[in-house]
């Protein structure tokens, strides 16, 4: 009776799959993705929340997100609170710009809102044609030096030097070791194509770090901590300040981009296309990402997007919405962890951001090096975020460089609308309120 009831809500004949290997394929996609329980909650903290609300909203969040998109829009797609944009919150938006956590957090929902709208009007593809690859390159790139930056900090391998800006910490220290083992080992695990690489590395430093007296242990399993520090505690009124609004759209900007990336790239993996090579129901699993958003921040947590984890989910034979059910279960198993979560130290975390820097880096790669009209604007984007160390400002001196070139190279067939405001927009901006 539950396979039939199964089968015909997810199509499972209909995809060619079963309730074992969706099973399976959830189990997967959530071990690859795991590592985001233990550090979203070591990221958002360090804006003053409270650690143990941060590790229930992101088990919420994650679940509500692939409840909605399994659900609803039936693919195999797991979300969670996102790489990058976490960081953002904490590092440029919070202790950055000194903005509160609860304005932030208005902002988040605001980011989302206007995502849903975008959804539904069907905006987002006009939007998506007008933003140049080049520039998503660059963004992509940007935040994945971003978050390495971060992870060497944290890890204190780059310190603050008054002549230099930046120098090389002690590599003797017992963070510096940790967070380098733990890196070499994700690295070398992800290589061999080991399931739950990242999870793994994160897991093992903690336990040679306790092992070894360097690290408290606080336990495995207890009741979920109270959310109430963090549920509906975001600002509103606040994240509306004028100041307030590049931020919104730098949470919308990179969501955007990185949740329809994902899905398009994933659904090619795993054979979901339709014959012109466009993704049904692209509206429904649009429209849960934002709505994940909304309610992850409702609950006390930065941006929730479509994870690109999933493909390994799909590698393993997951094509319906019953992977990303399976995975939005085991994040609510997760909230019976908090013990576990709360004895991760920062250099165990440390070693996994650089890592998925390395991932996001890659986008590099792709960029068109030989037009340097492209180039150029590809390079400002990546190098500004972490060294102004905020995504809006890498954004918003990315658009600016590429008009800018474009424009002076008489390359004007290569602008758009959407780009010209988006550029002047950004320089009012510097010019009248920073």
């Amino acid at each position: 009776m539950l396979n039939r009831l199964l089968d015909n809500h997810f199509k499972l004949a209909e995809h060619d799959t079963n309730v074992r290997t969706e099973v399976i394929a959830g189990i997967t996609t959530f071990l690859t993705m795991a590592y985001i329980i233990f550090v979203n909650p070591s990221i958002l903290s360090q804006t003053g929340m409270d650690y143990g609300a941060v590790f229930v909203a992101t088990c919420l969040a994650a679940a509500i997100g692939c409840l909605i998109m399994g659900l609803w829009a039936n693919y195999p797609v797991a979300l969670a609170p996102g790489m990058g944009l976490n960081a953002f919150f904490t590092y440029g938006v919070v202790m950055g710009m000194g903005y509160s956590w609860e304005a932030a957090l208005g902002a988040v929902f605001f980011s989302g809102l206007i995502f849903f709208l975008l959804s539904i009007f069907k905006i987002r593809e006009w939007i998506i044609n007008s933003i140049p690859q080049s520039l998503r390159l660059g963004i992509a790139a940007g935040i994945g030096l971003f978050l390495a930056m971060i992870a060497l900090q944290n890890a204190g391998i780059v310190i603050d030097n008054p002549a230099t800006l930046v120098s090389l910490g002690s590599l003797t220290e017992p963070a510096a070791i940790y967070t380098l083992v733990g890196f070499f080992a994700i690295s070398a695990l992800a290589y061999l194509r080991v399931t739950g690489a990242v999870m793994i590395g994160i897991l093992a430093v903690t336990l040679v770090a306790t092992l070894l007296g360097h690290n408290e242990y606080g336990g495995i399993l207890s009741m979920p901590p109270s959310i109430a520090p963090t549920f509906m505690a975001l600002d509103l009124a606040g994240a509306l300040d004028l100041a307030m609004l590049s931020v919104i759209f730098a949470f919308l900007f990179v969501d955007l981009f990185d949740t329809s990336g994902t899905l398009i790239g994933v659904a090619h993996r795993g054979g979901l296309l339709d014959k012109d090579g466009k993704l049904p129901r692209l509206k429904n699993a649009l429209m849960a990402d934002s709505t994940a958003s909304m309610a992850g921040s409702l609950l006390g947590t930065s941006t929730t997007t479509s994870y690109i984890e999933s493909a390994s989910g799909i590698a393993s034979g997951g094509r319906t919405g019953l992977t990303a059910v399976v995975v939005a279960i085991l994040f609510l198993i997760s909230l019976f962890f908090s013990p576990l979560a709360g004895s991760i130290p920062v250099f165990a975390t440390a070693g996994a951001l650089l890592y998925v820097a390395v991932l996001m880096a890659g986008s590099l790669a792709h960029a068109n090096w030989d037009d340097v009209t492209d180039a150029a604007p590809v390079l400002i984007a990546a190098l500004a975020m972490p060294l102004t160390f905020s995504i809006a400002e890498g954004i918003a001196l990315g658009f600016i460089s590429y008009a800018a070139i474009k424009t002076l190279s008489g390359r004007f067939s290569d602008l758009n609308p959407a780009v010209v405001v988006l550029a002047i927009v950004f320089v009012l901006k510097f010019v009248f309120l920073d």
